[in-house]
């Protein structure tokens, strides 16, 4: 316990110490925020925001890492893919908004390098590290105290492997629309998972998520409405990549598919909104993701990010719930 409250306290406390030394900077290089048109006209204002601001909670992850943690194999490997994914993010900002390319990195490049981090995280993890190539079923171990594994073979897993740390990563991606909404989600999200690596007796990763859980607290200071900082790609998809290693490593996919249900909820609402037009020529919400759809019905910017939380609460308590009678439980 101790080393998760020096890795927590001392993320948050980097992330807050360089909000007043990264922001500047960002704003003299004119790191600014490009805000799309057709979205909600209050949104407008934002314009010129400084972005890219993931860097400061990433460094916070890293040192929050590096200073408690003695078993190191596992945190590194989660902050490995979770810089990994931060990089393809802040190449992609970087595009955007200094080289003003709207659209950033191409998509196939930006997918080319996500699959290959996903895809060697789980060979590194199969092959080196022996993990069984096998997804265990949340609320298994009501029928036996080792759970349930869904046995996958290793190119089954692969694929899923991909597909989930990258819907991870981008899903996270989508939500991240609203001040502090994405920050707020995946520090219970991590919170979440620190719970669930200790019970997977993977102490490493419990550092790792207690570090990205101090990391985004800290950056809530700047984040939190009104927004003094974005996060950017750079954070958005370090945080989906993180949490979604974290889950491969402490083999809870499904655990945290529960857990970030917000994020699972938003990423449904841009596949639905898409069906539908292309199909049927209507719209199901009035915008996507969800978070938009509320905002213009008329919720404020706070109500909708409160809301979002609590349900991440329940979310987190139905996942956790989950572990009944697994491992350490």
């Amino acid at each position: 316990m101790q080393e998760l409250w020096m890795a927590f306290v001392t993320s948050l406390l980097v992330t807050v110490f360089l909000g007043p030394l990264v922001i500047p900077v960002l704003k003299k290089l004119k790191f600014g925020q490009n805000v799309r048109s057709d979205g909600p006209s209050r949104h407008l204002q934002k314009t010129g925001t400084p972005t890219m601001g993931g860097v400061m909670f990433l460094a916070g992850m890293a040192a929050g890492i590096f200073l408690p943690a003695r078993e190191m194999r596992d945190s590194i490997i989660v902050l490995v893919v979770t810089l990994g994914f931060g990089l393809i993010g802040f190449l992609d900002d970087y595009i955007k908004v200094v080289l003003r390319r709207s659209l950033g990195l191409r998509a196939r490049e930006k997918l080319l390098g996500q699959v290959l981090l996903a895809a060697g995280l789980a060979f590194w993890m199969v092959f080196m590290f022996g993990r069984d190539a096998g997804l265990l079923l949340p609320f298994s171990g009501l029928i036996t105290p080792e759970g349930v594994q869904l046995e996958l073979g290793w190119w089954l897993f692969l694929v899923f492997t991909v597909l989930f740390v990258v819907g991870m990563a981008n899903a996270v991606n989508l939500t991240d629309g609203l001040d502090g909404l994405a920050a707020g989600i995946s520090l219970l999200v991590a919170l979440g998972m620190v719970v669930v690596a200790l019970v997977m007796d993977k102490a490493g990763v419990a550092v790792s998520m207690a570090a990205l859980a101090g990391g985004c607290l800290g950056f809530l200071f700047y984040n939190r409405h009104p927004a003094k900082v974005f996060m950017g790609d750079t954070g958005s998809l370090a945080l989906g990549g993180g949490l979604g290693a974290a889950a491969v490593v402490t083999s809870s996919e499904l655990f945290l598919i529960i857990i970030g249900g917000i994020f699972i909820v938003e990423t449904l609402s841009v596949i639905i909104q898409v069906i539908s037009f292309q199909t049927r020529g209507r719209r199901i919400f009035r915008m996507s993701p969800l978070h938009h759809h509320f905002e213009l019905g008329g919720w404020n910017e706070n109500l909708v990010v409160l809301t979002f939380t609590a349900a991440t609460l329940v979310f987190t308590v139905i996942g956790l719930a989950g572990l009944y009678r697994l491992g350490q439980w």
